[in-house]
């Protein structure tokens, strides 16, 4: 099999007419296809069939597969248990932050008094709160909800801490000429120019609770939902940042 692989891949690379005649997306992943075969490769036979590699820390790739097609089931269910989790948490934290963000960027009272706790609380990762959470909390869930939060509600309160505070200060000396009251200002002025801000700290927010939870698995599938979330609320500033 090895033989035949090489063997087509020297093929692969070296007509023009199997090049010509591949899908265009798939002559673009060609490189990354053979990478990955060979990667595979590599990993079956210096695990399964060489047995260099202590076991169960390195696993063969066939025994991975069989705790998939074995124990689907268990699975699935601890899946949505922690996607549960992390979905509570992360609204918690991101609603607390974006919340505290406004206030900490539009009002010099609220900056004065949570500036101090964001300074001591911020450079600490939501890790190392793991032995008080769950000394405070009754229950592992309600710990684990709360480090969740933690590690979303910092960035999603410094981004949008942030984007508040940068709002040019024409937009409020326009409106207010125009006979704005101030949650007009705050509610149709500084959160919607603070939106990619906000955006960021969202992204940021769920990368450290992810962390945190440790399902990766689920990773990738929130951010492409959160990234169709920003562009069809943000369409209209495609033209003002990078996208």
């Amino acid at each position: 099999m090895a033989a035949i692989g090489v063997a087509l891949s020297v093929a692969a690379l070296g007509s023009t007419t199997a090049q010509a005649l591949a899908p265009k997306g798939l002559r673009r992943l060609r490189p990354w296809l053979l990478v990955l075969g060979v990667y595979f490769a590599g990993w079956e036979i210096i695990t399964a069939k060489l047995d260099l590699l202590p076991r169960p820390f390195f696993a063969a790739p066939q025994s991975l597969l069989e705790v998939f097609t074995d124990d689907w089931e268990r699975l699935g269910i601890s899946v949505l248990h922690s996607l549960r989790l992390l979905l509570t948490g992360y609204a918690i934290g991101a609603a607390l932050g974006f919340v505290t963000g406004v206030a900490v960027g539009w009002s010099r009272t609220a900056g004065y008094w949570v500036h101090p706790v964001l300074r001591l609380v911020g450079p600490l990762p939501a890790t190392a709160w793991l032995p008080l959470a769950f000394f405070a909390f009754p229950t592992s869930h309600s710990a684990s909800v709360f480090l969740v939060a933690l590690a979303t509600g910092l960035p999603v309160t410094v981004l949008t801490w942030s984007g508040v505070a940068g709002v040019n200060k024409a937009y409020y000396d326009v409106t207010r000429t125009m006979g704005a009251s101030q949650r007009f200002l705050v509610l149709k002025v500084a959160i919607p120019a603070a939106m990619p801000s906000v955006f960021v700290g969202l992204f940021m927010g769920l990368g450290a609770s992810i962390s945190v939870l440790v399902v990766a698995v689920m990773c990738s599938s929130l951010i492409t939902l959160l990234f169709r979330a920003r562009d069809r609320l943000l369409t209209w500033q495609k033209g003002l940042v990078q996208w």
